[in-house]
């Protein structure tokens, strides 16, 4: 974990990686349980058996449940100390580059592309966001988010 005593140190950073999140497995229980909370049951995400004979060769991770980890990317790659809250405020672009499959890790690499000072004291902050798979040769996902951040 990358630790950062202020946010505002973070805006000398600009265009360079502020850290790399830990690993996280992608097991099908995962997958399930994000197919129920999303109503996206497609059986390539959660029939092995019939995921077997398909493209992947197993089942694979939904783009947006590989989207949904970023929160979890970020919680352990990056701790601002004197951070008092931050939101989400969307995103510029998403790709999702490969697939994932069942048994796979996945970690993140956060870059910071864009510091904003805003009028009420925050700071808007875009990260290029490139979500790796342990043994892959691509990225799985490239996402550019934006957050309102708070100290």
């Amino acid at each position: 974990m990358k630790v950062y005593e202020r946010l505002a140190d973070l805006e000398a950073l600009l265009g360079q990686e502020l850290a790399t999140s830990d690993w996280f497995p992608i097991t099908q229980e995962r997958i399930d349980r994000f197919a129920e909370a999303t109503g996206d049951h497609q059986w390539i995400h959660v029939d092995p058996e019939r995921a077997a004979k398909g493209p992947f060769g197993a089942t694979i991770a939904h783009g947006f449940l590989t989207l949904s980890m970023l929160p979890l990317f970020l919680e352990s790659s990056i701790e601002i100390r004197d951070l008092k809250m931050g939101i989400n405020y969307g995103l510029n672009r998403v790709r999702f580059t490969a697939p994932v499959p069942v048994g796979s890790e996945l970690r993140a690499r956060i870059k910071l592309v864009g510091y904003d000072r805003l009028a009420d004291g925050g700071v808007q902050m875009t990260t290029e966001v490139t979500i790796e798979r342990k043994g892959g040769d691509k990225p799985v996902c490239v996402a550019e988010t934006i957050a309102r951040r708070y100290a």
